[in-house]
């Protein structure tokens, strides 16, 4: 199994949850809201999920094995980090671009 492609569809600051996360798999296979939410020690991955009729949560699919949840930590994590860096950059750039226009 290889992860093909990670997008990041949108990035919170505000509470636990800090983005939804699409994911595709070896090309042909896509799972959407993914979602990546702060922990009391760190970030972790959350698994698409349902309210069942008792008003637990169940995941809708989520890996099977610890490899494979690291697979999908590790590559969906630091496509998160990586756009947090691009944004950063850009507001920089810009902060940068109005301090040169005054």
């Amino acid at each position: 199994m290889e992860i093909t492609d990670v997008k990041i569809r949108k990035i919170m600051s505000d509470g636990r949850l800090r983005a939804v996360v699409s994911v595709t798999i070896d090309d042909m296979f896509a799972v959407h809201d993914i979602k990546v939410v702060q922990g009391d020690e760190r970030l972790f991955v959350a698994m698409p999920s349902r309210k069942n009729e008792n008003g637990v949560f169940r995941d809708i699919v989520h890996p099977i094995s610890p490899s494979a949840r690291k697979l999908f930590e590790e590559n969906i994590l630091d496509a998160y980090e990586r756009q947090l860096a691009i944004m950063e950059t850009e507001a920089s750039e810009e902060a940068n671009e109005e301090a040169d226009e005054l």
